[in-house]
């Protein structure tokens, strides 16, 4: 394998940005950020959602979502699904299939 061209590897610090949870993680990422991590000084990068914060995770029943697009998303379609529920459903009249006949049979 040849010396030029790759990345360097090196041990990276993630940060979760909802929960301030940190872990360290091998990477060739060149972040320009600096962060400590037992006494330690490493290159660190931000990530909005891990392990630590995700529901899947967690088991929570409701998402953490520190950017508010949850509740913009609720708040925009919660008088749309409001107005369906009110409107009366109309009765379903089946419909009869008629086959047509083919030509040159």
């Amino acid at each position: 394998m040849k010396k030029t061209g790759h990345p360097p590897y090196q041990e990276v610090l993630f940060v979760d940005s909802s929960t301030g949870t940190k872990f360290l993680c091998g990477s060739t990422l060149q972040p320009k950020e600096k962060g400590e991590y037992n006494g330690k000084e490493y290159p660190m990068v931000r990530v909005p959602t891990s392990s630590a914060s995700h529901p899947f995770f967690t088991k929570a029943k409701q998402f953490i979502d520190t950017e508010g697009r949850v509740d913009k998303f609720v708040k925009k379609y919660a008088k749309k699904a409001q107005e369906k529920k009110e409107e009366p459903k109309k009765p379903v009249t089946p419909v009869k299939r008629v086959r047509k006949k083919r030509e040159g049979s």
